[in-house]
Order: C-alpha cells, then sequence, then structure tokens
C-alpha cells in the first residue's frame, strides 16, 4: 500500500465526510462504494441500473457491517435528469462520478444514446455540483481519448483524433471540465482509466469487457474469440489502483483549473499473453481450460495499443499502484470461478 493512499486513508476514518457515488451499483462504483462504506464514510450512491445491477450492491452489503451499511443512502434515478443531480449531490463533500455509458462497439451501434449519459448526463452532474459547492469533483475519464496518437507510453498533454463516439464522449467531458474552472472557478479532477478490470466487472453482453468475457468463456469450457491476431496490446490496470487514484484525486482537488490524469501501471501486455495469464491462473484455481483461442478480424473503433506514463499521477498524487496484472488476475480470480460459472 502507498504511503499517500495510507495517511488518506487514516484522515478520512479519523473526520468521516459524506460521498456521491454516482453509478455506485456498477463495476467500479460498487467497488468504490465498498471502500468507502469499510472507512466508515457517508455514502450517497446514484443508479439507474442501464448498466450496473443490485446484485453489486447486495455483495457490497455482505461485505461491510451492518453499521456500515448503514451509512448508505441509494437513490435510483438517471443523471440525464437535473433534478436527480440536484437531488443526489445535497449534503454531499466530495463527487466521485463514475456513471456512464461505456464500451466503444456500444457507441458505434447507439452514439445518440452515449452522447446522451456520457455528454448530457456530465453537463447535468458538473451544473449539480457546482450549485451545490462540491468540495471535490473527479470523474470517470478514458484512455480512449488519446485516439490515434501514436506516441506510448501515453502522456496527459499529447493526445491524437478521437476513433469512437464514445472517445468523443468523454473528450467532451474534459473540455467542459476545463471551461467550467474557467469560466466558474468550478474545479476538477479526470481519471483515465486503462482498461480497469476486478471483481463485479459484468461477463455477458455484447459490451462486455475482455477479462471477464474470458474467463467466463474459459470457466465454461466455451471458444475464447480474439479480434486481430493477438498481438494488441493494453495496459491492464486493477480496480484496487483505480479506487485509490479516486480517493487520492478527490483529496488533492487543484484549487484553480482542471487536471487529467492517466490511472494505470505502465505496463503493456498483449491479447495473446493475456490469455495465457488467464488459462494459468484459472489453472491454479482448478478450472482447466485446454481449448486454443478462435482469432477474427480486428474490432471497428480499436486501438492497436495502449500504455499509460503514470508519472504526473505518482507525483501530483501519491499514486502508486499496488498490482500488477498478473498479481490483478490472481486476486480477482476466486471471485471470477465463483460468480462467472
Amino acid at each position: 500500500m502507498t504511503q499517500a493512499f495510507e495517511n488518506l486513508k487514516n484522515s478520512i476514518q479519523a473526520e468521516p465526510r459524506t460521498w456521491l457515488v454516482t453509478g455506485c451499483a456498477g463495476f467500479i462504483g460498487s467497488n468504490l462504494l465498498e471502500t468507502l462504506l469499510l472507512l466508515d464514510q457517508k455514502v450517497v450512491g446514484l443508479d439507474n441500473f442501464s448498466t450496473g445491477f443490485q446484485h453489486n450492491l447486495d455483495e457490497v452489503q455482505q461485505s461491510v457491517s451492518q453499521t456500515q451499511w448503514a451509512n448508505f443512502n441509494f437513490i435510483e434515478g438517471d443523471i440525464r435528469d437535473l433534478d436527480v443531480c440536484k437531488k443526489a449531490v445535497t449534503g454531499v463533500d466530495y463527487v466521485l462520478h463514475q456513471a456512464a455509458l461505456g464500451s466503444v462497439p456500444r457507441s458505434l451501434d447507439d452514439p445518440i444514446t452515449t452522447n446522451a449519459v456520457n455528454i448530457s448526463g456530465f453537463l447535468n452532474m458538473l451544473v449539480a455540483a457546482r450549485e451545490a459547492n462540491i468540495k471535490s469533483f473527479v470523474y470517470a475519464a478514458s484512455s480512449s481519448t488519446y485516439g490515434d496518437h501514436p506516441d506510448l507510453p501515453k502522456v496527459e498533454d499529447k493526445i491524437g483524433n478521437p476513433l469512437s463516439p464514445y472517445a468523443v464522449t468523454k473528450y467532451v467531458n474534459e473540455l467542459y471540465a476545463d471551461v467550467f474552472a474557467r469560466s466558474y472557478g468550478f474545479s476538477s479532477v479526470g481519471l483515465r482509466y486503462f482498461n480497469v478490470f476486478g471483481k463485479r466487472q459484468n461477463p455477458d453482453g455484447a459490451y462486455a469487457a475482455v477479462i471477464p468475457k474470458w474467463t467466463s468463456s474459459m470457466i465454461k469450457g466455451e471458444d475464447v474469440f480474439i479480434n486481430g491476431d493477438g498481438e494488441t496490446s493494453r495496459d491492464f490496470c486493477f480496480v484496487e489502483n483505480a479506487v485509490q487514484a479516486n480517493l487520492l484525486a478527490a483529496a488533492n482537488m487543484p484549487e484553480q483549473g482542471s487536471q487529467v490524469f492517466n490511472v494505470a501501471v505502465n505496463a503493456r501486455t498483449s491479447l495473446n499473453e493475456l490469455f495465457a495469464h488467464l488459462a494459468s491462473t484459472l489453472d491454479k484455481n482448478g478450472v482447466k481450460y485446454e481449448k486454443k483461442p478462435v482469432y477474427r478480424d480486428f474490432r471497428t473503433g480499436d486501438v492497436r495499443h495502449s500504455q499509460a506514463d503514470i508519472t504526473k499521477a505518482h507525483d501530483q498524487l501519491g499514486y502508486n499502484p499496488t498490482h500488477t496484472i498478473l498479481e490483478g488476475i490472481e486476486v480477482a480470480m476466486p471471485w471470477y470461478t465463483q460468480f462467472l460459472r
């Protein structure tokens, strides 16, 4: 555990705050909710269950004490409704805005809904948080913002052209955050997530992320499909690293302006390597998968390689990832084998 994160956890446990987690029934949101409740914080959660699930909230409830669960106030609602956003931020100190429609393929299939949630919804949250004088506003940005910029590793101030409607929406979030800082003096931090994975990430559906989708297929003995030649690479980031970054960003809000930080581990893993890692770790957990992957065409909108420079987050936030991809997979695998069967 990083010293900066340890110090922060001790600080907020000694003086509890009230946090709003939008998208709290989703993957990253539910992990943030769980961490905050375990730290005896008061948490308001907002979700419309479009991509989140009640069973994620049920699982969090089982992992915390009754007293800690009593500190949670859930609002079922949609960030596309400004009145809902205003209700959610009432009495809140810190906002961790995770609610969004993820997935590049989903945005290509339905750019209008992706735009409505990720841009209009984001703007609603900014307006509500500013009007409520929120102390700290942290939002989920995305590595997709780097688009076709060729440099590796990715550095925050060098981006290219967006390659999907989803990437456009996440870039517009950053533009709005910057304009709110310049026009209204409302500061914020965007966290450019790189392929976050871990427990409670949905393995089902057309838009499932690669790690839970493949792991679920392997557990069930189904074929695993690789888009392209398998040498496409990603900077896979375990969810506990993302949780750490959110809390550190909330505590280190710039006095003026908006900032963005990469959240990753500064490493690259090819899809072929990922396949081998998952099969090997499943084997250690009593599941043998002996099929070879099935290769198919590259997917529209995907970048070939992705890797993050995390120097800025380390230097300014004290962020120091605690889990490599292998360590994260080993921690997550018992959950996968229990819940993805």
